[in-house]
C-alpha cells in the first residue's frame, strides 16, 4: 500500500469510525489544513530575510502512515489557527519541536492543536525562524517570534473570542527551548515595536514545558539543538546564557515538566535541572516523568500506554491555573 493510499485510509477511519474526542484517536484524525493564518510581522521579519533562504516543507515518512511535514528555512514566520467548536475562551500557543533545524508541523503541532482545541481552547501553533540561518537577531531570532506571538495573540482578543489573561504557551522539544526562553525572557527587549500589538505583554500566563530542550552544557544538551542555537564552540557565558535553568527568575510564570526518563535524545537531565531552578527560585512547577516513551511521540503510538496519561494532566494542571474552565458538574446518579 502506498504512503498516500494509507493516508486516505487513515482519514475516512477517523471520520467514520473513531470518537474524535478521545486522546489515544486524535493522532489519526482527518489530514485537512486550518482555515486561517497569520503572519505574524506585518512586512518582513526584524532585519530582512538572509539571502539565499527559501522556505519549503518537507515531507517525512513514520511508521504511523500519518502526515509528518517540517518546514526548512522559514522565512515567514506564522501562527496557525485552530478554533473549537465550544470555545471556552482559553488560549494554548504550541510551538513545535525541529531541533533549531527544521519546524515540525504535524506530529508536536497540528495534532495536538486538533486535541486542545476539542477541549475547549483556541489553539495558535507558531512557525518560528530558526538561528543558524543567518538572520541579523542570531540566536535570539526564535524569541523575536515568540515575543511577537503572544502580543499579536492578545491583540486579537476581541476577534478571536479568547481571554488574554487565560494563555499557555507548550513547547515540545526545541519548541519547548523557545517557551523556556520565553518565559524567562518575555519582557527582554529583543526587537524594536512594529505596531500597537507590541504595546502588550508578552508574558505567559502559564507554560507547558514537553520532553523540552533546556541546557546547552554538555554532557545533557541535545547536540543538535546546541549547535544551532549557539555554534560549533561556544563561550561558557553562552552556554549559560541559553541554558533555560539559568534564565529562571522569581515572579515568571507557573511551569507544567513532562519527560519520559529513557529519552536518548534530550535527557531527562534537561527537566530536572529546570525543575530545580524553578523550585529554588519559588516559582510554582508541577513535573511528571514516565519510565518509558522515548523522545517525540507527542499524541502519536501512546494508546495503551502510560504516556496516554499526559494530555490529560495538561488539561486538569491548565485549570487549575485558571486557563481552562472548570469541568461541568457531574449529575448526581
Amino acid at each position: 500500500m502506498t504512503m498516500l493510499a494509507r493516508r486516505l485510509l487513515t482519514a475516512l477511519l477517523a471520520l467514520f469510525l473513531l470518537p474524535a474526542c478521545q486522546t489515544s484517536n486524535l493522532a489519526d484524525a482527518a489530514v485537512t489544513e486550518p482555515a486561517e493564518i497569520i503572519h505574524l510581522w506585518p512586512e518582513s521579519p526584524p532585519g530582512g530575510v538572509p539571502e539565499g533562504l527559501a522556505e519549503k516543507i518537507v515531507e517525512r515518512d513514520n511508521p504511523f502512515g500519518l502526515l509528518d511535514r517540517a518546514v526548512h528555512e522559514v522565512t515567514q514566520p506564522s501562527l496557525t489557527i485552530f478554533r473549537s467548536p465550544q470555545p471556552d475562551g482559553s488560549v494554548v500557543l504550541i510551538i513545535p519541536g525541529g531541533g533549531y533545524k527544521w519546524v515540525v508541523i504535524d506530529k508536536e503541532g497540528f495534532e495536538g492543536a486538533r486535541y486542545f482545541a476539542a477541549q475547549g481552547a483556541t489553539v495558535y501553533v507558531l512557525r518560528y525562524r530558526l538561528p543558524h540561518q543567518g538572520w541579523q537577531a542570531g540566536a535570539d531570532a526564535p524569541l523575536q517570534d515568540a515575543q511577537r506571538a503572544v502580543r499579536v495573540i492578545r491583540s486579537r482578543a476581541a476577534k478571536d473570542g479568547i481571554d488574554p489573561s487565560r494563555v499557555m504557551v507548550m513547547g515540545f522539544s526545541a519548541g519547548g527551548h523557545v517557551a523556556g526562553t520565553l518565559q524567562t525572557g518575555f519582557d527582554a527587549h529583543v526587537y524594536e515595536p512594529v505596531d500597537q500589538a507590541d504595546a502588550l505583554s508578552a508574558r505567559p500566563d502559564a507554560t507547558a514545558l514537553i520532553y523540552p530542550v533546556a541546557t546547552m552544557h554538555l554532557p545533557f544538551a541535545h547536540p543538535g539543538s546546541r549547535l544551532n542555537l549557539i555554534g560549533e564552540a561556544p563561550s561558557p557565558d553562552a552556554e549559560a546564557a541559553w541554558s533555560v535553568d539559568h534564565r529562571v527568575r522569581a515572579g515568571q510564570p507557573p511551569v507544567f515538566l513532562m519527560h519520559a526518563e529513557d529519552d536518548e535524545a534530550v535527557p531527562v537531565e534537561n527537566s530536572l535541572m529546570v525543575y530545580e531552578a524553578l523550585r529554588e527560585a519559588g516559582v510554582p512547577v508541577s513535573m511528571h516523568l514516565f519510565e518509558t516513551g522515548g523522545h517525540g511521540f507527542g499524541l502519536r503510538g501512546i494508546a495503551g500506554t502510560p504516556l496516554e496519561a499526559w494530555p490529560g494532566l495538561v488539561m486538569d494542571w491548565g485549570r487549575a491555573q485558571g486557563i481552562f474552565a472548570p469541568e461541568p458538574a457531574k449529575s448526581p446518579t
